[in-house]
Formats: structure tokens, C-alpha cells, sequence
């Protein structure tokens, strides 16, 4: 089941979805962020801090670009660290830390949502008739949230909760684990 934050999960290689990022897959690894051990997909791999400074040569520098990746290092590091602290918010169940400190937390949260939720949009918007910019329209959000969630990928896209319950309205699916 894909989850917007799981804070634990199944795994070791039989499939599941990242801790990190959500994304269903099959192949998961372990990875350190930001001090939490977590179950992880391909893309998020390079956030596993032991690996970053087992292999150091980054910096200086070097290399063929200029800008690139390295100026991405640090949102890329703060996002990890925040989906790490949703997820022990989630596993805690106590929030108050947060609400009293503040978040950077989307107010449309997305909810836990069944597995294949993208295979179910794509096939009922297309009983329906529908091309993903219909879909869009009818709903008031960006066609490319529409892709997100037909790609499975709802929770990297920041889709919020509103627009996959009106996915469900508009095509009568159900995509949220209750």
C-alpha cells in the first residue's frame, strides 16, 4: 500500500514503498537520513548519509559543470529531513511539537491511498472518456498533478488530499486506504 509518510514498512527487497518518498517499488535498501533508518527507493538512495561520507569527492570544484547538482544539495537534504520528521511525527501520533513550533507542512495532507491507485485512475479516466486536461479542468488543478497520480507518484508531487478525493468523486473510484 502506498503511503504518504509510513514511518515503517515492509521490505528488505519483496517489495513496498519508500519510506522516504512513497513511491511503490520493488527493489527497497536501507539508508541512513538524517539519523533515521529507513527502507528506501532507487531515487532517494543518494540521500543515505553513510554513503555520502564514505564517498566525499564531491565538493571542491572538480567536475564538468558548473551549479548542477551541487546547488540542489541542500533542498534536497531539507526535504529528506522533513519527510523523515512526518513520518516520526505519523509513528508517534503526537503532534503538538509541530502545531505549537510550526511546519512547512501542506494543509491538503494526502491520505493513505491503495495500491495501484495510479493503474485505477488511468483505466476509469479512460472509461470515462476523458483526457488527463479534461480531468484537470473538471477538477481546477494542473494536468500535471493528474499525471503524478496516474504515474504513481501522488505523495513526490505534493498532490494533496482534495484533489485525489475529487479524482474519486469525478470518476467514482476509490483510492483511500481507510
Amino acid at each position: 500500500m502506498a503511503k504518504y509518510s509510513t514511518g515503517s514498512g515492509g521490505g528488505g527487497g519483496d517489495g513496498g514503498a519508500c519510506e522516504l518518498c512513497g513511491r511503490e517499488d520493488t527493489k527497497l535498501s536501507r539508508a541512513n537520513v538524517a539519523g533515521a533508518d529507513l527502507l528506501v527507493c532507487s531515487d532517494c538512495a543518494p540521500h543515505d548519509d553513510t554513503a555520502q561520507r564514505r564517498g566525499s569527492g564531491r565538493g571542491g570544484g572538480g567536475g564538468g559543470g558548473s551549479g548542477g547538482r551541487d546547488g540542489d544539495e541542500p533542498s534536497r537534504k531539507k526535504r529528506a529531513a522533513q519527510n523523515v520528521a512526518k513520518a516520526m511525527d505519523a509513528s508517534t501520533g503526537d503532534s503538538r511539537h509541530w502545531e505549537e513550533e510550526g511546519t512547512d507542512y501542506e494543509e491538503d495532507r494526502l491520505p493513505y491511498l491503495v495500491k495501484g491507485y495510479g493503474e485505477v485512475v488511468t483505466g476509469a479516466r479512460q472509461d470515462a472518456g476523458m483526457t488527463v486536461d479534461e480531468l484537470a479542468a473538471e477538477l481546477g488543478v494542473d494536468a500535471e498533478q493528474v499525471h503524478a497520480v496516474e504515474e504513481g507518484r501522488a505523495a513526490r508531487a505534493g498532490v494533496g488530499g482534495s484533489t485525489v478525493r475529487g479524482i474519486e468523486e469525478v470518476l467514482d473510484v476509490s483510492l483511500v486506504d481507510e
